[in-house]
């Protein structure tokens, strides 16, 4: 086993600093993709949701083309007393790329992921999971 990994068969080396789940979610409404209000309350709704900590409005900027396989779209983010939540939509693409991270622990994967398939009316979705800080001290950990 690597020394810096984490194990679920050992409660001890499952000590970490935070979680990290990323959702790409393919196939979604391009008109909901395209809409900076929707992205901009689904930024302050999720972290109600969560039950964290705005520590300013959400930004949601218009991202344009870049002339290569990005079309642009919308990138939205909310820092959080916990990290940061973060959306990019790319409507013309129907494609949607977002992250959750935070220093709490037993993030609720699933209700993260159907939060944007249902906002984003997504089809298929790819997700993944990050445990953050395996090495972080544990002394620090309440």
């Amino acid at each position: 086993m690597n020394a810096g990994l984490a194990s679920d068969a050992n409660p001890e080396a499952s000590v970490h600093f935070g979680e990290h789940v990323t959702v790409d979610g393919y196939d979604g409404n391009p008109a909901a993709l395209n809409d900076q209000g929707l992205i901009r309350s689904s930024l302050t709704e999720l972290c109600a949701i969560l039950g964290m900590r705005a520590l300013a409005e959400p930004l949601v900027v218009r991202a344009p083309d870049n002339r290569g396989k990005d079309p642009g779209g919308w990138s939205g983010c909310l820092l959080i007393a916990e990290s940061h939540l973060a959306i990019h939509t790319f409507p013309r693409r129907r494609f949607l790329s977002a992250d959750v991270y935070t220093c709490k622990n037993n993030l609720d994967c699933d209700s993260v992921v159907a939060f944007f398939r249902t906002s984003f009316q997504l089809g298929e979705i790819e997700q993944h999971f990050i445990r953050r800080g395996l090495r972080y001290p544990r002394h620090d950990i309440a």
